[in-house]
């Protein structure tokens, strides 16, 4: 059986977002993208679903949080080394994202994280599993 994942973030402006995430390299699936909605491909079975807002609350009764005043989930995406991490990370800044915290290495496991240009949190990690099995 093949799972998938989908990951529904609400966006203010879904052209903005787009051209955002093509500046970091990720692509999109035409067929599942209109003015309301984008399929942001990630990995083989891993998408993001950017939703411009009022389309989002049609799926659900709650208010939407404003992710750049509050954090409603980090959104982490593991990549093959550290200096893909900094790419990602250096290529978001350029395209206006925000670094709430410095990079951190903990020696296993580098990292950085940016707030995109909803507010959403990301944070790009490489872990280096031999050093992992040295521990």
């Amino acid at each position: 059986m093949s799972n998938r994942i989908f990951v529904n973030l609400p966006v203010k402006d879904l052209d903005r977002s787009i051209g955002f995430f093509t500046s970091l390299g990720f692509s999109f699936n035409p067929q599942f993208t209109d003015e309301k909605a984008t399929c942001m491909v990630i990995g083989d079975n891993i998408y993001i679903m950017l939703l411009v807002n009022q389309f989002f609350k049609t799926f659900t009764k709650k208010e939407l949080v404003d992710a750049s005043r509050a954090t409603e989930c980090i959104i982490a995406l593991s990549v093959d080394d550290r200096s893909r991490v900094d790419d990602i990370a250096d290529k978001a800044i350029i395209a206006g994202a925000f670094e709430p915290r410095p990079a951190q290495d903990q020696g296993f496991m580098y990292y950085r994280n940016f707030q995109d240009l909803d507010g959403h949190l990301w944070e790009v990690i490489h872990m280096d599993e031999s050093v992992m099995e040295q521990e």
